[in-house]
């Protein structure tokens, strides 16, 4: 169809609408950003110059690529017959999410292409094609050409399919996207792997935010029976094979749980260490719970959180410092560790040195959390209280039976 008006002005939705449609435009312009940004003017122009709403990326309630001017020097001519696959992402789980969105459409093709069309995210980097990018659409369609359009372009044919998935309410993804993802991705990938898997990013650097005290809790686990796994040590196929296989997973919120979606199973026991307050986490959820159907469960055992100084507030770079003990308690009932589990909480001594060999420095390069410092003082002059009541409620006691 030709058609560009599809309502997609609006949010794509997991329900459908404009997200399971597709544009078929002859001699658009494909136009990369110009800027770094969140939100920034690229996409596609129609042969007329009007804008294609039909291929923008939205990301909640909001569209982040937005109508770029019309290119007065177009150095590129591509021909043949292209899908467009948006913009690509460097950041594994951004790409997941994100550049992956369109290609539900080749399901739908009544003719063959030529290959999938991006953009990169950013005008100076991510313009090169890496090894999880190409593996990942060799897991769907094998062979198929990726290109990635680094300056204005003119396309002979292009096909626009809809947004079927992203951050947000989309982050389920349309009905169309979850089937093809489960009947296209993966599929000659064999399950691989022990039956229990920690997946870890006690790895990971300063830079890639993560947990205090994962090293402690992963030898905790190991006394469970657990393996852990460092997904980035790993090729995108042992990945898979290793979510496949295991019967319970137990995860730190972050982009690994993007990939298990696509190939979990709904006997799947799969749990989720937070290490941030943050929207982020609850995306996971919806997440995993849309495509694979088990039900996630979410494990809230932060002591406090250790933000960025430079910015101070919840992201992906924060580190969260975690209570052993809480971790044991909500994995015990679920059934995931020993039922008789107690795991000890890290004293004062053992946290200062865990930050110290973290290169966290308290007002140097981190903060301490304003609302975990506020709830501890909350929770210490609520304890206080308590043993004033209780002292007084004592000599009261003790008052009365002097009388008696």
């Amino acid at each position: 169809m030709t058609d560009r008006t599809l309502g997609a002005q609006y949010k794509p939705s997991p329900e459908g609408g404009w997200s399971e449609t597709c544009v078929t435009l002859n001699s658009p312009y494909v136009v990369p950003p110009l800027i770094s940004g969140l939100v920034q003017p690229a996409g596609i122009l129609a042969a007329d110059g009007s804008y294609c709403d039909h291929g923008a990326l939205w990301r909640r309630h909001r569209s982040i690529t937005t109508p770029p001017d019309i290119p007065s020097n177009v150095p590129d001519q591509l021909a043949g017959r292209w899908l467009w696959g948006g913009v690509l992402w460097a950041h594994f789980g951004h790409f997941l999410v994100e550049s992956t969105s369109r290609l539900w459409a080749l399901d739908d093709l009544s003719k063959d292409i030529d290959g999938i069309l991006f953009i990169p995210k950013r005008p100076s980097e991510e313009t090169e094609i890496r090894g999880f990018h190409r593996r990942f659409v060799d897991l769907i369609a094998p062979g198929l050409p990726i290109r990635v359009a680094n300056q204005p372009t003119r396309v002979e044919e292009l096909i626009v399919p809809g947004q079927g998935y992203g951050l947000g309410q989309i982050i389920s993804g349309t009905q169309r996207f979850r089937n093809f993802i489960q009947s296209r991705f993966a599929c000659d990938i064999a399950p691989e792997g022990p039956d229990k898997l920690y997946i870890s990013r006690s790895k990971l650097g300063l830079r890639k935010g993560g947990l205090l005290g994962e090293e402690q809790l992963e030898t905790l686990l190991e006394e469970q029976g657990y393996t852990i796994f460092h997904p980035q040590d790993h090729s995108l196929d042992v990945q898979l094979a290793r979510y496949k296989a295991a019967d319970k997973i137990v995860a730190v919120d972050g982009s690994a749980l993007h990939l298990y979606a696509m190939v979990g199973r709904s006997d799947q026991k799969v749990a989720m260490i937070l290490r941030r307050m943050s929207g982020a986490s609850q995306q996971l959820v919806d997440n995993v719970s849309a495509f694979t159907g088990c039900g996630m469960v979410v494990v809230n055992a932060l002591r406090t959180e250790w933000l960025p100084i430079d910015q101070q507030k919840s992201n992906r770079l924060s580190f969260g410092e975690l209570d052993h003990s809480k971790v044991a308690m909500a994995l015990s009932a679920k059934g995931f560790i020993a039922a008789d589990s107690e795991w000890p909480a890290l004293n004062s001594r053992e946290r200062r040195k865990l930050l110290w060999r973290k290169g966290i420095r308290e007002d140097e390069n981190f903060v301490e959390s304003p609302e975990f410092r506020k709830k501890a003082i909350r929770e210490m002059r609520q304890k206080r209280r308590a043993r004033r009541v209780a002292r007084l409620a004592s000599e009261g006691d003790q008052s009365a039976s002097s009388n008696s």
